[in-house]
């Protein structure tokens, strides 16, 4: 392949360039996500991020502080041990930069994982703790959630920041992810496939093994959620609006309601006081793939 064009008059050019050169690109998403990449723009966004008390108080939010650091990081613009040197250098205590830090070796732990599982991070770790089997799971993901169409507002809402950002705060993730394993019943392998190919920091170390821990194949119990935490994270975004524009019939009730409704055949333990994940115990992988039953 002949070298790629490398100066444009501005970002319209390398836009249209790119599609282009890419056409089967171009025609699976017209979208193009904002974020500008490059050093020079990642050394920009990190002199900005907040990463004490503000980013621990507020980062459950969709419009809390958080960095979006993450496509930098993801493309090796930056790296986990330079961005963590720039939390310290801001904080007065350690202390103050943990929960951030926290995240960064959840992406660290990802790595690890997946250097040690290989392609074998495309298969169920562990089996779904559902109630139900892989074979209940379909295996393509429905093109009414492909293409954001599904009726359920804060549903459609996140596809369409997914297609046109290329990006998703973290609780939106999980909130999408959950509702495409565990609403709809669809393989978690499909709903990875499908957030590869739009986020701008998609890989499939963080993409798969955090999908892996929503469906429960990578954790001890399935992640799901109800309307009221819908409502406290997004800022009570659609608190006015009514049921019928909202299509959230299927979120009403309480954790103990939603979950007999989701997962007929077991009983769960109600603890949601956390709305994010803490971190599973380490898991040793011999090289086969195959967990290690040593500890």
């Amino acid at each position: 392949m002949a070298d790629m064009r490398r100066d444009f008059k501005d970002r319209e050019e390398l836009v249209a360039y790119l599609r282009e050169q890419f056409p089967e690109a171009a025609a699976r998403s017209p979208h193009v996500s904002p974020f500008i990449g490059g050093r020079t723009s990642a050394e920009s966004r990190l002199a900005v991020s907040k990463f004490g008390a503000e980013y621990a108080q507020t980062r459950n939010y969709v419009t809390g502080s958080v960095t979006r650091l993450s496509p930098y990081i993801r493309h090796g613009v930056l790296t986990l041990a330079e961005v963590r040197d720039a939390a310290l250098a801001q904080v007065s205590r350690a202390e103050d930069a943990e929960k951030f830090i926290s995240e960064l070796g959840w992406r660290d732990y990802w790595q690890r994982v997946y250097a040690q599982v290989g392609d074998k991070i495309w298969q169920d770790l562990e089996p779904y703790k559902t109630g139900f089997t892989a074979d209940d799971y379909a295996d393509e993901l429905p093109d009414d959630i492909r293409y954001g169409e599904t009726g359920v507002r804060f549903i459609d809402d996140l596809c369409k920041e997914l297609f046109t950002l290329g990006y998703l705060h973290n609780h939106g993730r999980m909130w999408l992810a959950a509702y495409v394993v565990h609403w709809r019943r669809v393989k978690w392998q499909a709903g990875a496939r499908w957030f590869l190919e739009h986020l701008v920091d998609g890989d499939p170390a963080s993409n798969n093994l955090s999908w892996q821990w929503v469906a429960s194949t990578y954790s001890h119990k399935p992640y799901y959620y109800n309307w009221d935490n819908v409502l406290r994270f997004t800022g009570k975004k659609y608190l006015n609006a009514s049921p019928r524009i909202l299509g959230n019939e299927a979120f009403l009730g309480t954790y103990e309601v939603i979950a007999r409704r989701l997962f007929p055949n077991i009983d769960l333990e109600h603890d949601h006081s956390q709305p994010h994940q803490s971190p599973p115990k380490p898991t040793r992988f011999k090289q086969d793939g195959k967990k290690d039953k040593r500890r």
